[in-house]
């Protein structure tokens, strides 16, 4: 009886749902949000189904034997496994897995294959898993485990949502082709979705998925997944309970996440997000700690619904009495004295005991603070705990409890994700080294460093610092995602019947030391940070331009100096080709320029202060010409000496969020005039008064950024231009002059011309009929991000500004300004560059006008000051 059991079917059928190890989301993730209940809900009936299922096995096996034999349960050795029904697994690791090996001994009925079974269902790849006898023979059994593969996802896709949202789930849901299909699998990808959604503010987002049978694969599924988000749920309405010293007006200002819907707040989020509206009830509690109210709790919130899309929020406080200190003392501390750190501190007795500033004064790691003072001299194991010793009224008395701990030493500093830049050219922007004490400050600045060479993402750029305590000593970690930004400029247009094309190449991490290394050609040699510029420039005949730099931050090697090199060519004339009719002449006027400087970063002031200088030499070859030039025959020179001193303490080069930039520039020609014995009469001719140019150029320009809230960014610039002559017989030079308004871009240049762009008006509106030899402008900006990542940079700004341009230093007038404002977007492509679009409107009537200028759109290309 029982061979005849064993012959047509021994064990157990068991239906497999899933395991969560697969679906690369763990159940506790999805644990995380309780929005996310039902799905959770959902995932525990699939777990304990099958749990259930198991034991349910169990008992029909048992009960299936009882009925034949149970009693005296045979023994036989199996002779052999085989493995039926699965098509993408190995026979020999199913077999591993079962634990059923040839040889062993195993009672009928008994634990062994029961064990086996519950080992391949556990495995989860099945959804049916059959044991069953093929022969026995005498004491031998021949098994053969039957196994269903789980369908298999040949395709899938997510409908009723954009395509940018769908790029995201697309990473975080990680399907791929192939992969099993289960209901945990489709119970835990519509989670992801939801919360996807909910984060969003869909809090009636519903997901629903699908599947249908693939035939071009057997065993294949194609998975839909449709999403109706419904509409966002806002915030209308946001009030406060309990409130009596601070208003509700400032509490809601304390939010910075969830706010109530305001049409004149329109770049605020009123998205009802419970997470976020968590976040902001920690930073309410804060802003009473602010205020000294250390007491302050909330008691509760409720949510009522205004309409279907529309909820207000109402948040319950308890505040407490203000509080204030009044004692503070030190204890701990042997490296500084009390009256220093209580300088650093700035808590004396009647003070508002703010808890935040505190905070902040005691562990702030990027501004003056105590644990900053004793990090920057390698105390890293420092620690310093502020308690309240006593509690009397309002008063409070602390004590602050300080364990200095060992200084650390550098053990080692770890470059990491460098794939393209050498690492010594890393390592060198770096102000740490393996042997100095830990700086705080210095690891900081290597980070501000590293991303001012534009190869990085900022963004990803954290050091790791990983402490050693046993051996007081610390390594260091930078590790950097490399972003391109090398750059190409391509562009060509039509009109007035000729063709303008430019084509240019920016290679902003060449190496100039490998280009006879074939190997370094992928495509042009690169890593050692140096920069080569290409350019050409032509509307066929009538004007061609070429020009070529070169720039190695670190010549030599050895210091940051730098060495720039630069060379241009213009040939322009008047010949003419229109509509196919070419028309020849012989008047032209060509340009040939070169320069050659040495950079270097100072020590004093500080650190941050750079020094340039640098010779210019220029030469222009007129014959016949009568482009609005001085002279139309002979040539003219300029050679000048160029010396700047500037300063940069930006925190990126890009989106900058602190920091500032200042630059004083001083041009200057030798006084030939001066030195030369000639008389420069009224009726001498241009060619010869001006065949060695003189002046002298003043210029200072600054910059100031500051993040005001988050990525939020104030910009305040000021800049000033001054061209001076050393013989008011010679006049002013006609080179070197400042042209203002417009958008700032000069497109090509004949000769020396400064272009000043100021907003709100069209190019060169403001600049007297003659010339200007000097200009101020002065600009405010707010700066937000929409995108700061290292495919693209975009941000929005809005902007007023004043300038304006006056003939001479005599009628300079700092307060005579034209004013415009507007707003405008700014998008970064590394292979392109800084691109930007900006409206504008002019309040001000410009020079031969009486009507404000009105509203102007200006395209911007590069970064203008």
């Amino acid at each position: 009886m029982l061979r005849k059991f064993l012959l047509i079917s021994l064990l157990f059928t068991v239906p497999l749902l899933g395991v969560a190890q697969h679906m690369g989301v763990s159940e506790e993730q999805a644990e995380a949000d309780a929005a996310d209940n039902a799905v959770e809900s959902a995932l525990q009936n699939v777990q304990q189904q099958e749990e259930k299922t198991v034991d349910d096995t169990t008992e029909i096996v048992s009960e299936v034997n009882l009925a034949k034999d149970y009693a005296a349960p045979q023994k036989y050795i199996i002779g052999g496994v085989t493995v039926s029904g699965v098509k993408y697994y190995n026979s020999d690791q199913i077999i591993g897995i079962s634990g059923l090996n040839v040889g062993d001994t195993v009672s009928i009925p008994g634990d062994a294959i029961a064990q086996a079974g519950k080992k391949l269902w556990g495995n989860g790849l099945f959804s049916d898993v059959k044991f069953s006898a093929t022969k026995v023979v005498d004491d031998k059994i021949y098994l053969d485990i039957y196994l269903q593969e789980r369908p298999r996802i040949i395709s899938w896709d997510v409908k009723g949502i954009k395509k940018g949202d769908k790029e995201e789930l697309t990473g975080m849901l990680h399907i791929r082709r192939g992969a099993e299909y289960s209901e945990y699998f489709k119970q835990n990808s519509i989670g992801i979705i939801e919360r996807f959604y909910l984060e969003k503010g869909y809090k009636n987002v519903k997901v629903t998925a699908a599947t249908s049978p693939d035939t071009t694969v057997g065993n294949g599924v194609r998975l839909v997944f449709e999403v109706d988000r419904s509409e966002k749920i806002k915030v209308a309405e946001m009030d406060f309970e309990g409130n009596q010293e601070i208003t509700s007006g400032s509490l809601r200002g304390a939010m910075k996440e969830v706010h109530r819907k305001r049409w004149y707040k329109f770049w605020q989020s009123t998205k009802y997000i419970q997470d976020k509206l968590d976040e902001d009830k920690t930073s309410i509690i804060a802003y009473y700690n602010e205020k000294g109210y250390r007491d302050a709790k909330i008691l509760g919130d409720s949510i009522w619904e205004i309409s279907e899309n529309r909820v207000g929020v109402k948040i319950k406080l308890y505040e407490g009495k203000r509080y204030y200190v009044r004692s503070v003392e030190w204890m701990g501390n042997t490296k500084y004295p009390s009256d220093l750190l209580d300088g650093i501190l700035r808590f004396k007795r009647g003070d508002v005991y703010d808890k935040v500033t505190l905070d902040k004064r005691l562990n702030a790691i990027e501004e003056a603070s105590i644990s900053a003072l004793y990090m920057d001299d390698g105390y890293l194991f420092f620690r310093i705990d502020p308690t309240e010793v006593r509690i009397d009224g309002d008063s409070v008395d602390l004590e602050m409890r300080i364990s200095e701990g060992k200084q650390a030493t550098i053990s080692n500093i770890f470059i990491k994700g460098n794939s393209k830049t050498n690492e010594h050219v890393i390592r060198r922007e770096l102000w740490t080294r393996p042997g100095d004490l830990f700086n705080r400050t210095l690891v900081i600045r290597s980070v501000r460093d590293l991303a001012q060479m534009g190869h990085f993402d900022p963004e990803k750029l954290e050091p790791q610092v990983s402490p050693n305590p046993a051996d007081e000593t610390v390594d260091i970690t930078f590790a950097v995602e490399e972003k391109p930004n090398d750059q190409i400029e391509l562009s060509g247009g039509w009109g007035a019947g000729m063709f303008v094309g430019t084509v240019g190449l920016i290679l902003n991490n060449f190496s100039m030391g490998r280009i006879f290394d074939k190997a370094a050609w992928r495509p042009f040699p690169s890593g050692d940070n140096q920069q080569l510029a290409i350019r050409g420039q032509t509307n066929g005949r009538y004007y061609k331009a070429i020009s070529t730099s070169f720039t190695d931050p670190w010549f030599g090697g050895k210091k940051p100096q730098s060495l720039s090199v630069s060379a241009y060519f213009t040939d322009q004339n008047t010949n003419y080709c229109s509509y196919g009719f070419f028309q020849a002449s012989d008047q032209s006027m060509k340009v040939v320029g070169a320069s050659v400087g040495l950079g270097q970063r100072l020590k004093w002031p500080d650190n941050y202060f750079t020094l340039y200088t640098g010779v210019d030499l220029q030469r222009y070859i007129l014959k016949d010409w009568s482009g609005g030039f001085v002279f139309k025959d002979g040539t003219a020179n300029n050679f000048s000496l160029k010396a700047i001193l500037g300063r940069n303490s930006t925190d990126q080069p890009i989106y900058p969020r602190k920091g500032s930039e200042l630059s004083f520039s001083l041009q200057l020609t030798p006084p030939y005039s001066l030195l030369n014995g000639k008389k420069y009469e009224p009726g001498m001719k241009d060619s010869e008064r001006y065949r060695w140019i003189e002046y002298h150029k003043w210029s200072f320009r600054t910059a100031w950024f500051n993040a005001i809230a988050g990525d939020f960014v104030v910009a305040l610039k000021a800049q000033f231009g001054y061209l001076g002559m050393y013989n008011s017989k010679v006049g002013t030079s006609p080179f070197e002059r400042f042209d203002v308004g417009g958008d700032g871009m000069s497109g090509y240049q004949l000769y020396g011309v400064e272009t000043v762009g100021l907003r709100g008006y069209e190019n060169s509106a403001l600049t007297p009929n003659e010339y200007a030899s000097v200009y101020d402008k002065f600009t405010v900006e707010m700066r937000y991000p929409f995108v700061l990542s290292p495919q693209s940079t975009i941000y929005g700004l809005a902007f007023v500004e004043a300038g304006n341009a006056w003939h001479d230093l005599k009628k300079f007038n700092p307060f005579s300004v034209k004013r415009s404002a507007g707003f405008g977007v700014r998008l970064m492509l590394p292979m392109i560059g800084l691109l930007g679009i900006d409206w504008a409107y002019g309040f001000d009537a410009p020079p031969g006008k009486t009507e404000p200028h009105g509203s102007q759109i200006h395209f911007i290309i590069g970064t203008p000051f």
